[in-house]
């Protein structure tokens, strides 16, 4: 009997061991997720060193989201295939949603000192530069994480389809190495 009572407590002290444990070390909640956004936004900042997109709107700034970039993100863009992301002041300039990832914004991507420069040099500047969501092969399945894109701004599916809603033609883009 008293065997059976020294496991009885030993099992108990195991227990409240362990969850004590648990509330110490076990990672926080996930946060509530954020209403979504509903305004028009006028400005999109994008910081390629600390890989995030910010919305604005009347200068304040809305939210913020993680972005993949180009396949080789240092430094500007300067001819077509060097994977690199375009850096300086754009415009959202047309909508996909038949891109082969999950909706896309066009970025005003070559401008006129763009194709000088490129001229210049004998290459061509490309183009094609886009906002989009994931390839439509793993749309709403996975986040390819990194930097895989020819050279556009890559943000998961449930952002691009926020921006979609919230982005008109002519809004800002000014895009920071």
């Amino acid at each position: 009997m008293i065997r059976l009572a020294l496991r009885a407590a030993a099992l108990a002290a195991l227990i409240a061991g362990g969850v004590i444990l648990w509330q110490r070390l076990a990672p926080p909640p996930p946060a509530p997720p954020l209403p979504p956004l509903t305004e028009q936004i006028d400005r999109i900042e994008i910081d390629k060193g600390q890989r995030l997109l910010t919305v604005f709107k009347g200068g304040e700034a809305l939210r913020t989201y993680p972005i993949g970039l180009g396949r080789s993100p240092e430094g500007p863009k300067t001819q077509q295939g060097d994977g690199r992301t375009p850096e300086g002041t754009f415009r959202i300039d047309r909508r996909n949603p038949n891109s082969k990832f999950n909706l896309s914004l066009g970025i005003d991507y070559p401008q006129p000192q763009h194709v000088a420069q490129a001229r210049a040099n004998g290459v061509s500047p490309g183009g094609d530069i886009f906002i989009h969501g994931q390839p439509n092969a793993v749309k709403g399945l996975r986040t390819l994480p990194g930097d895989w894109t020819a050279g556009c701004i890559a943000v998961a599916d449930n952002v691009i389809e926020e921006l979609w809603r919230i982005t008109p033609i002519g809004t800002e883009v000014v895009i920071r190495p």
